[in-house]
């Protein structure tokens, strides 16, 4: 009768500790579904985006500068900007956004 106590006694202790983590576990799961997971989502869209920059796209870096892609190596990029054509060599990683449009059936 002293071993039956002894289980009840640990088997409400261990669903007392389970009752306190869970409210701990349902902040961790919203928080992956609201700011992790759509985080990822988007920088792997971006590691896209600048993968399949062509020559001719036009791109926005980071900095703010809006130029014409010139030449593509391996990391950097060349962008050819105003009127004066003046062209700066860049980080692919600097180009936030393509405003050129590409067909989306080449993509699929």
């Amino acid at each position: 009768m002293f071993n039956l106590f002894l289980t009840t006694e640990s088997t409400a202790s261990g669903a007392g500790m389970l009752a306190s983590f869970l409210p701990l576990v349902l902040i961790l799961v919203v928080f992956y579904f609201m700011l992790i997971r759509p985080q990822n989502k988007k920088t792997k869209q971006e590691a896209a985006m600048r993968s399949n920059l062509q020559i001719g796209d036009e791109v926005v870096t980071y900095g703010g500068i809006i130029g014409i892609i010139v030449s593509i190596k391996d990391d950097t990029l060349v962008i050819e900007t105003g009127n004066e054509r003046s062209k700066i060599r860049i980080l692919r990683k600097a180009v936030e956004t393509c405003l050129t449009e590409h067909d989306t059936e080449e993509k699929k």
